[in-house]
């Protein structure tokens, strides 16, 4: 085993991980640490170590299920929390959490492939990145995100609502345009000058693009299917509410919900947040950018 750091918007974390499974990690390489010797552990949001072949016994508490990939929630009798991932009705492995999650174990299945195995090893980085960085005004959110003069617009919405789709279009359609994440982008806030940033990520989705950059949000989009074009914006809760089911958290545990609902509530007070309601065309993508640019 190697310990590996890499930074994402800027928040350093560790993983230890053999060969065989660094040369699946291609992904993280953009955010990866070259000077380690300048590295303090102080400094370090949270530590996964990679084990094989252990069962977890733990108690559901909920699950997320989307396309056919499943996290299990739960937690162990000693109270530590637990996700259990699952691909096509199969486990690929259990992620085993500290309770302020700055150190995690995930317990691969046995007789997986590498590609099981590395499905397993991102979600559970994902999934604790999430978890350990939330009190921090740190969010990881589930939008497709371009850039547009130096600045980051994020395209919400429920899955298949077509926010990759937006997406294209503005690359398409916008000149200057370029895409920064389609999937898992991270947005933080900076209370000292009341700052919001989005940042690439090592998680995109079905579209690979992991870009370590960041800039400024020039807005929030929450889109909706229509047999029209038509963009309004959104102020005070209605904003907020727009925010609310695209940011991934473990919300019935307090610390965790406590940092999303300050997080949410600041992005909701200092960044534009806009409704459209739209046709996957040109038109849409032209009347989106020039009402929130």
């Amino acid at each position: 085993m190697a310990k590996k750091y890499y930074i994402v918007a800027e928040h350093l974390f560790s993983v230890d991980v053999n060969d065989e499974m660094f040369v699946q990690m291609e992904n993280y390489e953009p955010f990866a640490v070259e000077n380690v010797d300048s590295i303090s552990e102080s400094d370090v949001s949270f530590s996964l170590s990679i084990e094989c072949g252990i069962n977890v016994e733990y108690v559901e508490e909920t699950r997320q299920d989307e396309e056919g990939q499943i996290i299990v929630c739960g937690h162990t009798v000693k109270n530590q929390s637990t996700f259990e991932f699952i691909l096509n009705g199969l486990s690929m492995g259990t992620l085993l959490c500290s309770p302020d999650y700055k150190t995690a174990t995930i317990y691969l299945a046995e007789e997986t492939s590498k590609g099981a195995n590395r499905f397993a090893v991102n979600n559970a980085i994902m999934v604790l990145y999430a978890l350990a960085t939330a009190r921090y005004g740190t969010a990881l959110f589930h939008a497709a995100v371009v850039t547009y003069r130096e600045r980051g617009y994020l395209f919400l919405g429920k899955s298949g609502t077509g926010k990759s789709t937006h997406a294209r279009l503005w690359l398409r359609y916008n000149e200057g345009s370029e895409l920064l994440n389609d999937d898992n982008p991270v947005v933080r806030f900076f209370e000292n000058g009341a700052v919001a940033k989005v940042y690439g990520s090592p998680w995109s989705g079905k579209t690979p693009c992991y870009k370590n950059q960041e800039f400024l949000i020039g807005g929030f989009v929450l889109l909706e299917q229509a047999p029209y074009n038509k963009i309004s914006r959104l102020r005070g809760v209605s904003a907020y509410a727009a925010l609310l089911p695209s940011i991934s958290g473990k919300r019935w545990d307090k610390v965790i919900a406590d940092g999303l609902h300050y997080t949410e509530n600041a992005l909701a007070s200092h960044v534009p947040v806009w409704y459209l309601e739209c046709l996957p065309d040109e038109a849409a993508a032209k009347i989106c950018c020039e009402a929130i640019t």
